[in-house]
């Protein structure tokens, strides 16, 4: 039986954070070797606790800078903080290819926001009139959200055109958790795609398989995709 994968978590005081420890000890193949916060010099912490992978649950915009200081201290990043442009994303994948090593960029953990960026990806080669509303909490502070970017980023792939041209509207109120729409227009119908999160207990195995994907990874990826997917062949 092989060892347990050794895993950091960056942010562990948060709610995400509390999610994810509480998954990693759950399961035998995993195993909770750090839990750091805004107090640790991270990559001296990452470095003392032999972790192998590490999962950044920070704040938004911080995500970029923890995934470069893992590399360093030759740990896989496993990034769930929002904020992290295309251009970041590709010079962590750059530094992390230049080392042998690899991780994942999630915008979002959910399987049911996966399923909708598929489906997403589908109606967008047939409607090219297409707006993402995303709705968050009160307290989340990034708008847009970073799935919404992203969501964006897949439809204009798919439509030949720069993300920034897809039309993103961000709610915060009070009473939301995450919840994202996509809507599509055409002549003389509507088609809405959605996605409704009520707990945190959706993003737990989104986690679990971004964490033993990235064991393997060569180089960063951005995606869920990837995880539930597993690596390219």
């Amino acid at each position: 039986m092989s060892a347990p994968l050794k895993i950091a978590v960056v942010g562990a005081g948060g709610r995400m954070g509390s999610l994810a420890r509480e998954r990693i000890v759950g399961v035998g193949d995993l195993e909770l070797v750090a839990s750091l916060g805004r107090g640790d010099a991270l990559r001296r912490a990452l470095e003392d606790s032999g972790a192998e992978v590490g999962l950044d649950l920070t704040a938004a915009g911080q995500g970029a800078a923890h995934g470069m200081e893992m590399l360093a201290a030759r740990v896989r990043p496993v990034i769930g903080t929002s904020g992290v442009t295309c251009e970041e994303n590709e010079a962590l994948d750059r530094a992390a290819r230049a080392v042998g090593l690899g991780g994942l960029v999630v915008p979002n953990f959910s399987l049911g926001i996966w399923l909708l960026s598929r489906a997403v990806e589908e109606a967008a080669r047939h409607y090219p009139r297409v707006e993402v509303i995303e709705m968050h909490h009160a307290n989340k502070l990034d708008a847009p959200s970073g799935t919404a970017l992203n969501t964006a980023e897949r439809i204009g792939r798919v439509q030949g055109r720069p993300a920034q041209e897809v039309p993103i509207h961000s709610v915060r109120i009070p009473g939301l958790l995450s919840n994202q729409e996509v809507m599509f227009g055409g002549e003389g119908e509507v088609l809405r795609l959605r996605h409704e999160t009520y707990g945190l207990a959706c993003f737990g195995p989104g986690i679990l398989a971004a964490l033993r994907y990235a064991a393997a990874a060569e180089g960063v990826e951005r995606g869920i995709e990837h995880a539930f997917e597993g690596p390219r062949t």
